[in-house]
């Protein structure tokens, strides 16, 4: 087999994705630091900040001589070093240079495939255009609105509309549950949702109830009613709880057929929850990722419910 799948796992959390692959039964080829490689083609990996498909190995020349060829196969690559780092970078400096500036919410993504590249030997590239993110390495910041948003909690949600949902915030009706201190109803709220119901035992910020159209219920988002809440474009939550107990939530909501689409963060305590992370991805049409923005938690999402 002459080409391999690439993992970078996120940083400290390289024993999750270990797990994840042992629990799929993708055999691992060869591990440097936090890249693993399988031997041909695999699927995406939650716990991998990217992921590099049909990686080749290319032998070179010198530092000018690896510089040409990997701009002969494109022209963004993103640089992860597992050895050799001087050299790489200075391979690396060869190459066309990336805007790497924080980049506005909705902001258009990079149109141009993103590579991903390591000297795995002195004289030796393992390098491909094809990865699952078309930032360098999967890292993405914003301009963060240091003014509004209670928490940084909402760059969540502005980096999961940015990559998976840019076209599909068209208004209508939203929920935040576990919302307080108002993070996620502050983005919900500014991509002019009709309607946002913001849900928790306690209350969001002032500032965020005062931009208006937002109805905030004091309750516990466990209580709530579905019949009563009625249709909603979004169901989002990023509500600290164990993760059955979200997945009964989403559960009784889904069984109302009520709701078009959902985004919710799954949180752990000390380990991951892995039967009931599989539990989610049972549900048909469903995804988890890891966020850039993300720590020790992951995002579920499930678009076209209905």
């Amino acid at each position: 087999m002459n080409h391999f799948t690439g993992y970078l796992a996120i940083h400290q959390l390289e024993a999750e994705l270990e797990r994840e692959l042992e629990i799929r039964k993708i055999p691992l080829k060869e591990r440097k630091g936090r890249l693993f490689l399988v031997e041909g083609d695999a699927p995406d990996m939650i716990w991998a900040q990217v992921t590099a498909r049909n990686l080749q190995f290319i032998d070179i020349t010198s530092i000018g001589d690896g510089a040409k060829k990997l701009k002969a196969l494109g022209r963004n690559w993103g640089l992860f070093t597992v050895d050799h780092h001087r050299r790489a970078q200075l391979i690396q400096d060869e190459l066309p240079k990336i805007n790497q500036k924080p980049i506005p919410f909705r902001h258009p993504l990079p149109s141009l495939p993103m590579g991903f590249w390591t000297l795995w030997e002195p004289n030796r590239i393992l390098a491909t255009q094809e990865t699952n993110n078309p930032f360098p390495l999967g890292e993405m910041d914003f301009q963060e609105d240091k003014v509004m948003p209670p928490s940084r909690a909402y760059l969540k949600l502005w980096e999961f509309f940015t990559l998976y949902a840019p076209e599909e915030i068209l208004g209508g009706r939203s929920i935040d549950v576990g919302s307080c201190p108002g993070g996620w109803t502050w983005v919900l709220r500014t991509l002019n949702f009709d309607h946002t119901i913001s849900v928790d035992k306690a209350p969001i910020e002032k500032r965020i109830m005062d931009l208006g159209q937002i109805e905030f219920r004091q309750e516990s988002a466990f209580g709530l009613d579905p019949a009563a809440v009625g249709e909603l474009d979004w169901f989002c939550s990023d509500i600290i709880c164990y993760p059955e107990r979200l997945l009964n939530l989403v559960k009784r909501f889904m069984e109302h057929g009520l709701v078009k689409n959902f985004v919710c963060t799954i949180k752990y305590q000390s380990e991951t929850d892995w039967e009931q992370t599989l539990k989610f991805l049972e549900i048909p049409g469903s995804r988890i990722v890891h966020l850039h923005h993300n720590k020790h938690e992951v995002t579920w999402f499930l678009k076209g419910a209905l």
